[in-house]
């Protein structure tokens, strides 16, 4: 590659006999530090080319970790550390007007972590960095080229990078998307946008830490839990029919969007307690809220997809985190145990795209119970109870949450499976 690693590489790295033992991966997120860092662990080096000037650590709100997403990053040594900066959510509860009921959990799995984006960003960054990932920031990339022994990414600050592969961790808006189909899907909007405050705790006094609240407010969703800390974070999502991006939305005065979350909020309760003693200096505009429509192509030549650049599914299905971070792991298995990047690109969108699929379409629905309308709040308020009592937790999430990667295993067996 035209950037050399540091000589501190993992100590598990293995060796490789493999066509493919050198990757470039775009962006640094969170996907392409876990990319990178498997990557290692299989003995392939792998160099992170970030578009931003430098490792960005205060944005966006927080995120939810499922189980299955913190069992990933065990794999690649992650968790503990992100565990120990993590606010476990032993419980949950969903309210409907004066109605509260309480979500049934699966057993024997551990809670739901979050953290936040920020945070998960500086952990991963730093984990890769240690185990010899090397990071080159302000490298937005514009165009790449393949030739028989390799592909080569063109930058807007003139400079070229050449890898056996390239692999696309470059988010929603993903360059490298459009580079293996020009033809491809853009992510779609919900028609939501988010925000994230923060209230002193003494305001809900009897709310315990752990606990997190979905909430439907009589014209918006949004939802709320206690810091260890002491302080109650509260997420919005603001119904607008005009599509903003974070850099769009963040142009709008943070008072004006306070006062429109103070009206939307205006006659729920808590809602309008969160949204009038929210300060705007601890007020996050995070824009559009965007889900991935099924993307025809994951893969072309030596280019690959991973993340949000492929499967974005709804913040309501919390595990849009968690699957890019499976993803990465799970490519660069396919990556170990395929002979090229052909049938390891095939092995890898055989085992990923079934499960990231079907998990995007349950987030869609959850969408559409956010703003039930006067007459589908009273109606919620009378089923909920009944629903969650009936629900088989285990056959709806079980899956999904109990879903381990065994990175020991050759990857074969499982695509043909899946296959």
């Amino acid at each position: 590659m035209s950037t050399n690693s540091s000589s501190n590489a993992s100590a598990d790295r293995k060796p490789t006999g493999r066509a493919v033992r050198t990757a470039l991966v775009i962006g640094g997120g969170i996907a392409g530090p876990v990319v990178a860092t498997a990557l290692l662990k299989a003995g392939i080096e792998a160099v992170v080319h970030e578009a931003h000037p430098q490792l960005d650590e205060g944005i966006g709100g927080s995120l939810a970790l499922a189980p299955n997403g913190v069992a990933a990053l065990d794999v690649i040594g992650a968790g503990d550390a992100v565990r120990a900066i993590s606010l476990p959510i032993a419980r949950s509860v969903m309210s409907v007007g004066a109605k509260t009921v309480a979500l049934p959990r699966l057993e024997g799995v551990e809670p739901l972590q979050l953290i936040g984006r920020g945070d998960l960003h500086r952990v991963l960054h730093d984990l890769a960095a240690d185990a010899g990932v090397v990071f080159e920031y302000g490298k937005r990339l514009v165009d790449a080229q393949e030739g028989p022994d390799g592909v080569t990414a063109h930058f807007t600050d003139g400079t070229t990078a050449t890898a056996h592969v390239l692999i696309g961790a470059d988010g929603v808006r993903s360059t490298v998307r459009t580079l293996i189909d020009a033809d491809a899907p853009s992510a779609g909007y919900t028609g939501l946008l988010s925000f994230q405050g923060y209230v002193p705790g003494d305001l809900l006094p009897d709310l315990e830490p752990g606990i997190m609240t979905f909430a439907f407010g009589a014209q918006a969703y949004y939802l709320y839990w206690k810091q260890a800390d002491g302080r109650v974070t509260w997420g919005a999502n603001l119904p607008s029919k005009q599509y903003l991006s974070l850099t769009e939305a963040r142009q709008t005065p943070t008072e004006e969007w306070l006062r429109q979350l103070r009206e939307t909020y205006a006659d729920d309760t808590p809602g309008q307690l969160l949204a009038r003693n929210t300060d705007p200096d601890t007020f996050a505009v995070n824009g559009a809220i965007h889900i991935m429509p099924p993307i025809p192509h994951w893969h072309r030549g030596r280019m690959v997809l991973i993340g949000d650049a492929v499967h974005a599914p709804s913040n309501s299905t919390g595990q849009g985190a968690s699957l890019a971070i499976e993803s990465g792991i799970q490519l660069a298995r396919c990556l170990r145990d395929l002979p090229d990047a052909t049938s390891a690109f095939a092995a890898y969108d055989q085992v990923r795209r079934e499960r990231v699929e079907k998990i995007t379409k349950r987030g869609a629905r959850t969408n559409r119970t956010k703003t039930p309308g006067p007459i589908g709040r009273k109606v919620m308020q009378v089923t909920m109870p009944v629903f969650f009592r009936l629900l088989n937790f285990e056959k709806s999430l079980g899956w999904e949450q109990r879903y381990r990667i065994d990175w020991d295993a050759r990857v074969e067996a499982e695509a043909k499976a899946a296959g």
